[in-house]
């Protein structure tokens, strides 16, 4: 590994899908040429990463136009990204799918669920609400007989290879001389309204034009060093492996209206639920909770796919969300009392299908000052 810098113009803290797309898409802009960056990732195995232990997937049905906004940008870039992506004669394939999202809702859900389509497509998505019939007829596996109706995604929205995506990303930006080093930040300078430096547990102190906090459920620790406190909190989920007896195709990603999900994964599927409300604590722990499968999960699996009554567990993992306790929404851009700190944190689940916008976004602040592709005002400090 090259010596590091004394002085980077940006340093970004957390390497994974956020932090990476930043780092390419800063160094693949000219208004960027020339400048240094350095990301500073304290696991370049990103085995505890929350990109590679996600479901991996991307949805436009969303409540809020940003959110649906951002993760339009971001199957764009997925449909191209072995022409973005490219490094020589290496062209990237993330395996996207766009199997599509199918939201069920019950009586009690109808009226919220048509609200969201509603906008979902006022901004151009492609989606359809399904009445209970005509989703009986597309989709026979399922048990309908106490819905009032879903909506589907015809195009856009699926799941992908997350940690191809990663090693895209990072490759590229590395190819456009993006600095990367293994290290946790320990220490910020900070006078005034300016980080002025970063201090790293293997010793080096680094100064910076600029600091972007991408550091996922690490991002509270760092704001806390700038003496900022940041409302996101590390909230576990656990996703299960397992393969039906019965074959059964077609399947988009499947969301209940009891809050459980499943969708196709290879052979198999993968499904999970988060916790009920008020036994959702912090846990920085990777425990796979098998409580969830047996207790929760698998009878409103079984309820709502018969055929999943006959399945087997072939294996499970743990992952975390970065929970933004406020709303649920990512914290993104400057603080208000910092000049010269950017925030991306507080995705609550949509880091990986937004990375590539608000890795943009970031890039647009650092060259221009504002995001100027999208209006994400609604997810600054403001609020």
């Amino acid at each position: 590994m090259q010596p590091l810098r004394e002085r980077y113009d940006v340093v970004i803290v957390g390497g994974a899908a956020v932090g990476s797309a930043a780092a390419y898409f800063l160094a693949a802009d000219p208004a960027f040429a020339g400048a240094s960056l350095l990301v500073v990732e304290k696991d370049a195995s990103y085995r505890e990463a929350a990109t590679t232990l996600s479901a991996a997937s991307i949805r436009h049905q969303f409540s809020t136009p940003e959110n649906i906004r951002l993760s339009q940008f971001g199957t764009a870039f997925l449909r191209e990204v072995g022409t973005a992506l490219r490094v020589d004669d290496e062209v990237p394939n993330v395996g996207f799918r766009e199997g599509g999202y199918l939201f069920l809702a019950g009586p009690e859900g109808l009226t919220a669920l048509e609200t969201r389509h509603e906008t979902q497509r006022a901004l151009g998505a492609d989606v359809r609400l399904l009445k209970p019939q005509l989703l009986a007829e597309c989709f026979p596996w399922l048990a309908t007989g106490d819905l009032a109706g879903a909506s589907l995604g015809l195009s856009g929205e699926g799941w992908l290879d997350a940690w191809s995506l990663l090693r895209a990303l990072k490759r590229k930006a590395r190819s456009l001389r993006a600095e990367y080093v293994e290290d946790c930040v320990v220490g910020l300078s900070r006078r005034g309204r300016r980080i002025e430096s970063v201090r790293l547990a293997g010793g080096a102190t680094v100064g910076c034009r600029w600091l972007l906090n991408c550091a996922g459920t690490g991002a509270t620790s760092l704001a806390a060093l700038a003496g900022i406190e940041l409302p996101v909190e590390a909230r576990k989920r656990c996703v299960f492996h397992f393969q039906c007896a019965t074959p059964i195709s077609g399947s988009p990603l499947v969301v209940d209206p009891s809050g459980a999900w499943f969708r196709p994964e290879g052979p198999g599927w993968i499904a999970g639920i988060a916790p009920p409300p008020g036994a959702d604590p912090v846990d920085p722990g990777f425990e796979v909770d098998w409580s969830q499968w047996e207790e929760r999960l698998w009878p409103l699996l079984a309820a709502r796919v018969p055929a999943f009554e006959a399945v087997r567990v072939k294996s499970a993992w743990a992952g975390h969300y970065d929970v933004n306790t406020l709303d649920c929404n990512a914290i993104l851009g400057p603080h208000p009392g910092l000049d010269n700190l950017l925030f991306a944190n507080g995705f609550s689940g949509h880091g990986l299908q937004q990375a590539p916008a608000v890795g943009r976004a970031l890039a647009e602040w650092v060259t221009t000052g504002a995001s100027r592709s999208l209006d994400l005002s609604r997810f600054g400090w403001a609020r």
